[in-house]
């Protein structure tokens, strides 16, 4: 351990380390022990062609079976804190009505198993993984879904609120929307601008109905969301290009921001819906929901910022209605890329997005609940003794942590830093093409743990509460 005289960056006491996870990408046993399919299951079964090297979600990290195992190791590399989520089809496999109690058995001996470890557990309820049952009813597009949540939900806290204190109502629910019913990369592949805007309204509206429910049962706890807050960067500050990043960020992350923290939608987001003829369908009470049901603690993903200008071509009038039809992406000359993974790294990002949070959003209490650095191949990196030298991950995290430090210097209400992710884990359609984890997980072994460089690092940040 490090001599605390060496600490250049030290946290406030009770910070949360830790990383997080969720049910599909980790939990395995997809079709057993009475779990219902999901929409991963489905698509799989339907057009494996789809994920990379044709493997589904059931080869997942078997953190069914594995779970002490994975814990143990949790707490042997400094996890305080660790964000899972619940699989709504296991533990409701229809998505509503009777509960699996072989899925209670798990999450209760899981949650058992984290807090005996010291781990407290931060619990999701929703991480992209929509049981089929609710697909073929619609989905986010129907309001029998938005109220079998609530119901979902209600079951969680009645089940599990006792010992879990930090709950979150979706997972960077932007995502669905985008991947499910935008550009084409989650089930129920759809193409669709107003069914877009439609499953955003109502994600937001289970979000507030799940709020008002945990609330109504008096748990002592919290509750939040977690959303992938990808920083717009306009390409200058010609108002052209302005206006296109205030446009992209009312898109893509005040749309889920606004309403969860503030009880409202963005202006320019509901004008342009006005005027594009895309506005929801919604009852006038849901508005006073949403307003009277927002977060209490925020969970902020971010893994690279979004770089944008003012449209440099009219649109095709035969395609589909996109958000792009304000804006344009560029590329920013001499950016720093992750060479791994394809993506720009830009430390910074995480430091505006706090000091955002803290000047327009009333400080609200938040953490990073994702960061990462994925590698493709990374089993090059593995030396003699088997451990992974992935000292390109420990720098990763080591200057975005520098800017957090930054941030809470400032005066930023942010609580604690999750890494994406524990270990090695299916990526919906990339599967295990990119690594993300503290430890490494060797399919051909059993799913064989090793801890890499990173999470022997880690260990010593979380015990030094800093570095």
């Amino acid at each position: 351990m490090a001599a605390t005289n060496d600490i250049q960056y030290k946290f406030p006491e009770g910070f949360w380390w830790g990383s997080a996870a969720s049910a599909t990408q980790t939990e395995g046993a997809a079709d057993i022990d009475g779990k219902g399919q999901n929409i991963w299951d489905y698509w799989y079964e339907v057009e494996p062609n789809r994920f990379f090297n044709g493997v589904g979600p059931d080869k997942t990290s078997q953190f069914y079976y594995k779970y002490k195992e994975d814990i143990k190791l949790m707490k042997e590399i400094g996890h305080n804190s660790f964000r899972m989520s619940i699989s709504w089809s296991r533990l409701i496999p229809n998505g509503n009505g009777e509960v699996n109690p072989k899925a209670v058995e798990f999450y209760n001996n899981v949650i058992n198993e984290l807090i005996d470890n010291g781990i407290e557990p931060f619990v999701g309820l929703f991480h992209f993984d929509m049981p089929m049952e609710m697909q073929k009813i619609g989905g986010w597009e129907s309001r029998e879904v938005v109220d079998a949540y609530e119901a979902y939900a209600t079951t969680c806290f009645e089940l599990f609120g006792d010992r879990v204190k930090k709950w979150f109502t979706h997972n960077e629910p932007i995502v669905p929307v985008e991947g499910g019913y935008l550009y084409d990369f989650h089930y129920p592949n759809v193409v669709d601008f107003g069914k877009a805007v439609q499953v955003a309204f109502n994600t937001i509206l289970s979000s507030a109905k799940a709020i008002k429910a945990y609330r109504e049962l008096n748990q002592d706890g919290k509750i939040g969301i977690v959303l992938n807050l990808t920083p717009s960067y306009p390409r200058s500050k010609n108002p052209a290009d302005v206006k296109a990043s205030i446009i992209c960020d009312a898109f893509f992350n005040r749309s889920f921001l606004d309403p969860s923290v503030k009880g409202e939608f963005p202006e320019e987001l509901v004008q342009i819906l006005k005027a594009e003829g895309f506005m929801p369908q919604y009852e006038a009470e849901d508005l006073e929901v949403i307003k009277n049901n927002t977060i209490d603690l925020l969970g902020v993903n971010y893994y690279q910022p979004r770089r944008v200008k003012a449209k440099e071509n009219l649109p095709n009038p035969e395609a589909p209605f996109m958000p792009e039809r304000y804006f344009d992406y560029y590329v920013m000359a001499g950016r720093k890329m992750n060479p791994h993974r394809g993506w720009e790294i830009y430390e910074k990002g995480i430091y505006d997005i706090l000091i955002n949070l803290k000047e327009n959003y009333g400080n609200i209490e938040c953490y990073i609940s994702e960061n990462g650095m994925g590698v493709e191949g990374e089993e090059k990196f593995r030396d003699e003794n088997g451990i992974i030298q992935d000292d390109y991950r420990i720098e990763f995290i080591e200057e975005h942590l520098k800017w957090v430090h930054r941030a809470i210097q400032e005066g930023s209400n942010v609580k604690g830093y999750h890494l994406w992710t524990f270990m090695d884990n299916w990526s919906w359609t990339n599967a295990y093409k990119n690594r993300y984890g503290f430890v490494s997980v060797n399919l051909d072994k059993d799913g064989e743990r090793t801890i890499k460089k990173s999470g022997q690092w880690f260990k010593t940040v979380s015990a030094n509460n800093g570095f």
